[in-house]
Parts: structure tokens; C-alpha cells; sequence
């Protein structure tokens, strides 16, 4: 479906894509290999990261690894760094929005989704931003959500650790300015993933869905990806401390 561009700026450059093994994070991890990237992603999913690898080449590099557990990560993001950094890009995509009832959350549950969906970001900003600082500059791309935006109910915790990314979006975009590291935030709408689709794409949904978008075709991975793309490159130079929608115009 139509004719997407190339970015030079991005051939050569090593990318790092945290939960890339599946759904969207696949999707930006095909497109920076489209581009000429040296792509490292991390997931929980080792069948799924090892499948993709496969596809991808060998010359990319895979690390099975459970983000919530930052030692793990840090460890994982070392030994990536050591065979194809220092990256001068990280998509913070991992992600898990499981619904869940408001009155049935425990403190234990609040606190595994914020690991989940939050925590995670900040601590892989930590562990790359120094090689970026050390090169003269990058970028960081965080995924938001629409859901948030849209008032959706049933699932509190996700919402609300996704709502948070834009303040770790804009703060880190301040502390990390001065290094010509540009920090934004993509927010995808309802993006036809496999995962949608088994869990919760029903007709009905899916009519009332379209129905608030502004555009009325649904929206797939690509168009996620294709915007990471853009802002990764060098085009997006003076873009930095903002969201960018990826939504259909139903926010």
C-alpha cells in the first residue's frame, strides 16, 4: 500500500527496539532493516524474537529478556550494545495492554503494569543515552497510546502508565536537549496487530471504531512504524518534546 520513503540518515545507524519481536515492534524493526539499520530488539518472546531474527539476517541481534527485571534489561542492553552499538536510536515500544476491572486491582497488579508498561523506558534511556551523549547526539522515540485520549475505560493501570510517557517524553527531552538527543512520543490509535484482532477486534467494535476516526480505513503496524522512521532520521532534526499521532483523527 503506496509508496513509502527512504531515509538515508538511517543507513548504517544502530537501533535498539525494545518489545520487537511481534505486533507493532516487528513492524518498526522490519522497516529500520528496510532502511539499512543495524537493529538490536529485546523480548520476552523468545520463539517469536528468534523467528524474526531468522527472517532478519544474522547481522541484526536478538536478546530474550523480561524488561520488568532492570538488572535483565541492563545486562541485555550492555551485551547488544557490545556487538552492534553504540545506538543512536531506541524505540522504548514494549508494551501489554491487557484489560482489566478497575475494583479488582491489588497493589501488587498496579505495580506489575507500571513495570510493564513505564518503568522499563526510563531505565533504558539511562542505559543508552551516555553512548548517545558520548556520540554527539540521537534519538529517543517513546510509544504512547490513544487510549488514554479517548477516555477508554477497563483498563486503569495501562492507561495511566501510558498517560505517564509523555511526562518522561518532555522531561527527558529537557535534560537530554543540551546533548542534541531528541526524546518524542508516537501515539498509536487502535492498530491492527494479530494480538487486537484474536483479543478484542469484534464487527461491532470495529464500526464504532472507524466511526470516531476521522479517516475510515483501519489503521495497521506500518503506519506506526513509518512514523518512527521519520522521527529516528535525521529529517526530524529540530523535532523533539512532542507527541506525534498516528490515529486516524479519532482523538
Amino acid at each position: 500500500m503506496g509508496h513509502y520513503a527512504r531515509y538515508p540518515s538511517l543507513f548504517g545507524k544502530s537501533v535498539l527496539v525494545t518489545g520487537g519481536a511481534s505486533g507493532i515492534g516487528a513492524k518498526i524493526v522490519e522497516e529500520f532493516v528496510e532502511q539499512g539499520s543495524k537493529v538490536a530488539f529485546i523480548d520476552l518472546d523468545e520463539n517469536s524474537g528468534q523467528r524474526l531474527l531468522t527472517t532478519i539476517g544474522d547481522e541484526h541481534a536478538f536478546e530474550c529478556c523480561d524488561l520488568r527485571n532492570i538488572d535483565a534489561l541492563r545486562g541485555s542492553i550492555e551485551k547488544l550494545n557490545t556487538c552492534l552499538g553504540p545506538f543512536s536510536v531506541l524505540v522504548n515500544n514494549a508494551a501489554h495492554d491487557d484489560r482489566h476491572n478497575w475494583a479488582d486491582v491489588t497493589p501488587d497488579y498496579w505495580d506489575e503494569r507500571m513495570a510493564t508498561n513505564l518503568r522499563h523506558m526510563f531505565f533504558a534511556i539511562q542505559s543508552v543515552a551516555p553512548g548517545m551523549i558520548r556520540a554527539g547526539g540521537g534519538s529517543i522515540i517513546n510509544l504512547g497510546s490513544g487510549s488514554w485520549w479517548q477516555a477508554v475505560g477497563g483498563m486503569p493501570a495501562y492507561t495511566t502508565a501510558k498517560s505517564a510517557v509523555h511526562g518522561l517524553t518532555r522531561t527527558m527531552a529537557r535534560d537530554l536537549g543540551q546533548h542534541r538527543i531528541r526524546v518524542n512520543t508516537v501515539v498509536p490509535g487502535w492498530i491492527m496487530t494479530q494480538r487486537q484482532k484474536e483479543l478484542w477486534v469484534t464487527p461491532e467494535e470495529m464500526r464504532q471504531h472507524l466511526v470516531r476516526q476521522c479517516l475510515p480505513d483501519a489503521i495497521e503496524p506500518v503506519f506506526v512504524a513509518r512514523m518512527v522512521l521519520f522521527l529516528a532520521s535525521d529529517d526530524a532534526a529540530m523535532c523533539s518534546a512532542n507527541n506525534y499521532m498516528v490515529e486516524a483523527g479519532s482523538i
